[in-house]
């Protein structure tokens, strides 16, 4: 009867340990938990590591409503750089790792 309490109350310390593990989301975090495709990150476009190929970053660029995307390069702080063409108007452009579009 004394090991089923002692295993008992083992049980419950874990479970209680693991109820205080938990963290609460931040609301100070800029780079979003899951996948969020039709918001956009106010403060973009955002320095990271770009997994991004060439062909997926002018697709991306496309599909925000760009076309003649030209000059697509990868800058040193992991932004897609281009010059393209929208409304009539030629402008530049960035898609940051969290495919976040933005015309500069």
């Amino acid at each position: 009867m004394k090991n089923l309490t002692v295993v008992a109350a083992a049980l419950i310390g874990a479970a209680a340990t693991v109820a205080f593990a938990q963290t609460t989301p931040s609301s100070e975090g800029s780079t979003p938990a899951i996948a969020t495709p039709d918001t956009q990150n106010p403060a973009a476009p955002v320095e990271g590591a770009n997994s991004f190929t060439e062909a997926q970053a002018k697709e991306r660029i496309e599909a925000a409503g760009y076309a003649d995307v030209t000059g697509l390069k990868l800058d040193d702080k992991g932004v897609w750089q281009a010059t393209a063409m929208k409304d009539g108007k030629s402008v530049s452009v960035a898609l940051d790792y969290q495919g976040n579009v933005t015309a500069q």
